[in-house]
């Protein structure tokens, strides 16, 4: 497959460059269910989304990632347009139905296949970013109580240990999970994600034997190999109170903040759960599940802390006149809040851009975070930052010029640069921000959204298959090539 992005897009010299960080890293990343598809290929079994999106209701058009992106047999061309898009670094994870089907005995079919894609992307001269868990829980774990019991955290690390025997000598990057928030409170709390439960206790369990699983990796990995690089990813917001001397407001904000941020910072970096919400939220199961050693073990210490961020959240003590549209509730499934505490709590409009997810456009908000992150969590404990997803969904149209699929996603254009200056800033301020990576590099299955939402740089025709590189694509490459950001026109302007 050959696809040709060296099209200059610069008709005119740059007014203004802001060079990037020598070693910073460009990627984009993916996660398995997403883009793999073959879902009952190679000896993979089902998982929870499996599962999750054959529920009536739960995922829109009854969509599922039986092929999704079909990654698994196209993977070599997919590495060759990350070459030719000049990515340094591909963040993608492996698929534990995959590897070890139903929690069972290991499955070398599956491993095989993350070992092939780890030498393709070696030999295209791309780091390997290897996340271990985004989301695809055995669905036969998940039959035996999932993350709400503590054995899925010792069948996740026995997982960990195989993929490190299979690839430990060619991947020195490590994440062990992708947002936990995620996979804990919008999945057992509110519903909205596999496996679909109600309940704040089973939400905070999950949360609990999450982290305990990611503590007891990262110490079992550091004792073999001291020369890893491990890490987690936290998806992380900015909470602001719609006024801040109205303390009902602030309290808001404290609230989303400890329940968003803290509950997942503070063991991690500090031993222990941040203690207001705490105080708050635990209830008789939580407080029993934590046993003597837990939080030590979760405060093992990391190398790298990858911040995940798309959007803040203004919020207030006091119902608006006129509510903000919802967001989060993609489906006919009945949805409840992922906070345990949210009596008192709602979200207020700001007059920001939106995206038609209706997220935000809030770029200043993510040099914030990594200032407030980095004093208060990264620096001291000696951990780099990553930006390991930022993104946006936007309703691409695609045409057809010179016998060539275009998508001119000039919103996404914009997304791209905004963020990316946001990250400069925050590095003008002194933080030590290591990488970006894009998400999505590819169109792709978005959980509970189906295919209805794409996120990609890189256009996927479901029905062929066909890529096709956006416009944001082709810029954000531009960008990598230049090593700087430069203050250009919109991609429109520059054909």
């Amino acid at each position: 497959m050959t696809i040709d992005i060296t099209k200059p897009l610069l008709v005119e010299p740059a007014r203004l460059s802001r060079p990037f960080p020598q070693d910073f890293l460009f990627g984009a990343a993916t996660a398995a269910y997403q883009i793999e598809g073959a879902a009952f290929e190679g000896g993979r079994r089902a998982s929870i989304w499996d599962a999750f999106s054959r529920v009536p209701g739960a995922v829109i058009n009854a969509d599922n990632g039986d092929v999704a992106c079909d990654h698994y047999h196209r993977y070599r061309d997919d590495v060759a347009l990350m070459r030719s898009m000049g990515l340094q670094t591909y963040r993608f994870s492996t698929s534990w139905s995959r590897v070890r089907p139903d929690g069972g005995a290991l499955n070398t079919e599956g491993v095989d296949f993350y070992s092939r894609l780890v030498d393709e992307l070696l030999d295209a001269g791309i780091l390997p970013w290897l996340t271990l868990y985004h989301w695809d829980l055995p669905q036969a774990l998940q039959e035996k109580g999932g993350w709400t019991v503590r054995e899925t955290a010792d069948r996740f690390t026995e997982y960990a240990l195989d993929m490190h025997d299979a690839l430990g000598d060619r991947v020195n990057v490590w994440t062990t999970l992708n947002e936990p928030w995620c996979s804990s409170f919008l999945s057992y709390t509110a519903g909205l994600h596999a496996p679909g439960h109600y309940s704040d206790s089973e939400g905070m369990l999950a949360a609990h034997h999450l982290l305990l699983g990611h503590g007891q990796t990262v110490r079992e990995l550091r004792a073999r190999d001291e020369s890893l690089n491990l890490g987690i990813t936290l998806n992380l917001t900015v909470a602001d109170p719609v006024d801040p001397t109205d303390p009902a407001d602030v309290d808001a904000a404290r609230r989303i903040d400890g329940q968003f941020n803290r509950w997942f910072l503070d063991p991690i970096f500090r031993g222990q759960y941040p203690q207001d919400i705490f105080d708050e939220i635990a209830d008789d199961a939580l407080r029993a599940a934590i046993r003597p050693g837990d939080l030590e073990a979760i405060a093992t210490p990391i190398d790298t802390l990858g911040v995940n961020y798309y959007h803040g959240e203004f919020v207030g003590g006091h119902a608006p006149a006129v509510p903000p549209k919802a967001g989060d509730a993609p489906t006919d499934r009945p949805g409840r809040s992922p906070f345990p505490s949210s009596d008192g709590i709602f979200w207020h409009e700001r007059g920001l851009p939106r995206t038609p997810m209706q997220w935000e456009v809030q770029p200043e908000g993510l040099t914030r975070l990594l200032v407030r992150v980095s004093e208060e969590y990264a620096r001291p404990a000696g951990t780099s930052l990553f930006v390991t997803e930022n993104g946006a969904a936007y309703d691409d149209v695609p045409v057809v010029e010179d016998g060539a699929v275009r998508v001119h996603d000039d919103e996404r254009v914009e997304f791209v640069r905004l963020h990316l200056g946001a990250i400069l800033d925050a590095v003008d301020a002194g933080v030590d921000v290591r990488g970006y990576f894009y998400w999505s590099l590819l169109d792709n299955f978005e959980w509970a959204w189906g295919y209805e939402k794409r996120f990609g740089i890189v256009r996927v025709d479901y029905d062929t298959q066909e890529r096709s590189v956006k416009d944001s694509g082709r810029e954000y490459a531009r960008i990598i090539a230049a090593r700087e950001l430069d203050d250009v026109a919109p991609a429109a302007d520059r054909e």
